[in-house]
């Protein structure tokens, strides 16, 4: 096998990277323009490059997009960068802020009100992790930009 060169970013040298970042400032609006962004980033990346976006991807992405951007606003508070990126046959939604504490996912408890956002997030993509960086932590969820011609999402396994 034969390895090829790969950049910070993911993209071989030659491939034209599909990806957009927004700043977002910790305004009260960043949920709604994040949200606005992704599904505008995904009509873009169908309408410009002809890859198939699924309606269900174009759904997920803005779910998982507004559950990260409101974690970040809700526990760091300021500046966060959202980045979308297209990654093979799935669409990255990665979220950075400034706290370094990582977020866990509690146990399932149908009492509870609120706080079910990280397991919204990862029952609904193929691929999900958090790390710390130098500063902050960055999240990162996967989703498969279309679902299996017999249903079933893409990259997951039916119950």
């Amino acid at each position: 096998m034969e390895s090829v060169p790969v950049g910070e970013d993911g993209v071989t040298p030659g491939e034209k990277a599909l990806k957009a970042t927004v700043a977002l400032d910790g305004g009260g609006a960043d949920i709604a323009q994040a949200r606005h962004r992704a599904a505008g980033f995904l009509a873009r990346v169908q309408a410009e490059h002809g890859l198939p976006v699924s309606q269900r991807a174009v759904d997920v992405t803005q779910l998982v997009v507004s559950e990260l951007v409101t974690n970040a606003r809700k526990y760091a508070p300021g500046p966060a960068l959202l980045d979308l990126r297209i990654t093979g046959d799935t669409v990255e939604v990665v979220v950075w802020d400034s706290d370094p504490v990582l977020p866990i996912a509690r146990a399932a408890d149908a009492g509870r009100v609120g706080q079910h956002g990280l397991e919204i997030v990862m029952a609904v993509c193929q691929g999900f992790e958090a790390q710390r960086e130098p500063v902050g932590k960055r999240i990162t969820a996967r989703i498969a930009l279309l679902d299996d011609p017999g249903g079933a999402v893409a990259g997951r396994r039916p119950l």
